[in-house]
């Protein structure tokens, strides 16, 4: 049985020639976003959106190497396998456990 292809994409919507930009919204999204919701009795309900707690953005060159979140937290487990037990237990009841600034 063929399955014919349903072109419903409307012309102003053709991107044929136009490359996207990976990453062109990343920093912003990191920032949070709002989303304004335009009514039709002409009122404007904006919603805001922010990264949810515990969530992690993973930089571009990053992801390229965990393409989902299995991924991610099996290669964060195999990593903290490798620390001192000494440094595991203060890094479960210390906040600055870890420098944003600290590269590995």
């Amino acid at each position: 049985m063929k399955t014919e292809e349903i072109d419903d994409m409307l012309p102003e919507y053709d991107f044929e020639g136009k490359p996207g930009e990976r990453g062109k919204y990343y920093q912003a999204y990191r920032q949070g976003h709002s989303v304004k919701i335009h009514k039709e009795d002409g009122t404007v309900e904006t919603h805001y959106f922010t990264l949810e707690d515990g969530a992690v953005m993973l930089e571009p060159d990053v992801s390229a190497y965990f393409p989902d979140s299995e991924a991610t937290n099996r290669a964060l487990r195999g990593l903290i396998a490798l620390i001192p037990q000494a440094n595991h237990s203060k890094a479960l009841f210390s906040d600055t456990s870890l420098n944003k600034s600290q590269s590995f």
